[in-house]
């Protein structure tokens, strides 16, 4: 902390003001449902009337927060989003989940659907994956005479998996830009970390709670299949279908590898600077899902309504993100930052504990893991240099700690439970339980990487 750019001074304020901002925030979503820009910045603004706060250094911290980060994550976010609906839109989920099917066989779909999960959760929210892929969870259970949560619970758990912690989704990429972590190794060890917790949820579907659940697959869906009717001859190919997500992050953790082995002035290294760019990976990503589209109603759609559809989903996390960064930056100018480190390096505990908590704190109470692990990156952010952890560290711990648990309080959760027919209590031991289970696993994934050295 800067004495000439502090926002507060005295070590007992700081505390105070700190644990008064968390304790509002989740107040004002938990209780009184209010939306999580405002349940952000009502915090703030009264965060800087407290007496013994400096005015000026706290309004130049709000602003270079907010717009430091935004400048550095925004267009990235809002390409992200396009791609998403111009996968949702042009039929790649169907022809990505087929090519997992044909894999791994049809006789383990559970398995199957798992690894779809995986994979389009890194560029599709993942209550609009499930809505997608319902009908075949509930057809490839009747087939395979085994109950929906069987079936279901694998998936719910890997598709919030990935969307939470492996970019490009919005809640990943935001929290990398909070704490200024290389996104190319988050998508690398986030990738590796996600396997591993997506393959625990698998198991605690397929083997330990779903057998326990009794709930068949609905007549509702009898019937229905994912690939037939009237736009399944339009499918793309599989190199079609995966190269808008594939080949960014290819691209983007090219740049990163990069880095590591070859020389600043190298050839390779200078032209993937720029191609591995997040803002020009995602940009050819667009393109190659454009290429996709294969109505005039879709072309005509491509032009401005997918565009539309994204700016307004990337509007909440772009506003979010922004005032984590206010909130980050304002802490940085507060001696609460040593006050908190200290305690962990006071009492032994692993400093990598703090990400995973705030992260499960902020998912449990808000029901977001966008919330959460934005949440988490930006009280840590100012935090990183006392507790001796790296930003990619950071942040997969956090990240790993938002997708627990998900229940009640989780439109998510909702969407699975009323698709899949589920009671709230078995929902609750399948559901949440997957999200618990694979949120551990995928953590302690994360402690086997940072205790090596990796990240």
């Amino acid at each position: 902390m800067e004495p000439a750019t502090a926002v507060v001074t005295s070590p007992l304020l700081a505390l105070i003001a700190f644990l008064g901002v968390i304790i509002l925030l989740l107040f004002l979503i938990a209780k009184w449902r209010w939306h999580v820009f405002l349940a952000l910045l009502i915090p703030l603004l009264l965060f800087g009337l407290i007496p013994g706060v400096q005015t000026n250094n706290f309004i130049d911290a709000f602003e270079k927060g907010f717009g430091n980060t935004l400048g550095s994550i925004g267009v990235v976010i809002v390409l992200g989003s396009i791609i998403a609906e111009a996968l949702r839109h042009t039929g790649a989920i169907q022809t990505i989940t087929r090519t997992m099917v044909s894999v791994v066989g049809s006789s383990r779909m559970p398995l199957a659907l798992t690894l779809t999960g995986f994979v389009l959760g890194i560029a599709i929210f993942s209550d609009v994956a499930y809505v997608i892929l319902n009908p075949l969870v509930h057809s490839a259970a009747k087939a395979m005479n085994v109950t929906i949560s069987v079936m279901s619970i694998g998936l719910v758990g890997s598709l919030q998996l990935t969307h939470a912690i492996v970019p490009p989704t919005p809640g990943p990429l935001a929290a990398a830009a909070l704490l200024g972590a290389d996104i190319g190794k988050i998508i690398i060890f986030g990738a590796i970390a996600c396997l591993a917790g997506s393959l625990a949820s698998w198991i605690w579907g397929q083997y330990i709670v779903g057998p326990r659940i009794k709930t068949m697959a609905s007549d509702e869906f009898a019937g229905e299949e994912l690939f037939t009717g009237e736009h399944a001859p339009e499918l793309p190919g599989v190199w079609s279908s995966y190269a808008p997500i594939a080949l960014p992050i290819l691209l983007i953790s090219a740049q990163s590898v990069s880095r590591l082995f070859l020389e600043q002035d190298h050839i390779v290294r200078a032209a993937l600077a720029y191609i591995g760019w997040p803002v020009a990976a995602l940009s050819v990503g667009v393109w190659l899902a454009y290429r996709n589209i294969r109505t005039d109603e879709h072309r005509l759609a491509a032009k401005s309504k997918w565009i539309e559809e994204a700016l307004k989903i990337s509007a909440m996390i772009l506003v979010v993100t922004g005032l984590g960064g206010s909130l980050s930056e304002i802490l940085k100018g507060t001696p609460a930052v040593d006050i908190i480190s200290g305690f962990f390096a006071d009492y032994g505990l692993p400093a990598i504990l703090l990400p995973f908590v705030i992260g499960i704190i902020g998912n449990m109470i808000t029901g977001s893991t966008t919330v959460g692990v934005i949440t988490a990156a930006a009280l840590v952010a100012p935090m990183l240099q006392n507790l001796a952890l790296s930003p990619e560290a950071a942040m997969l711990a956090g990240a790993s700690g938002s997708v627990i648990i998900k229940y009640v309080n989780s439109s998510y959760f909702w969407v699975c439970t009323s698709l899949s027919k589920l009671s709230v209590n078995d929902a609750i031991l399948g559901y949440g339980g997957a999200t618990l289970v694979g949120g551990i696993v995928s953590f302690l994934a994360v402690c086997v990487m940072w205790v090596t050295g990796l990240i």
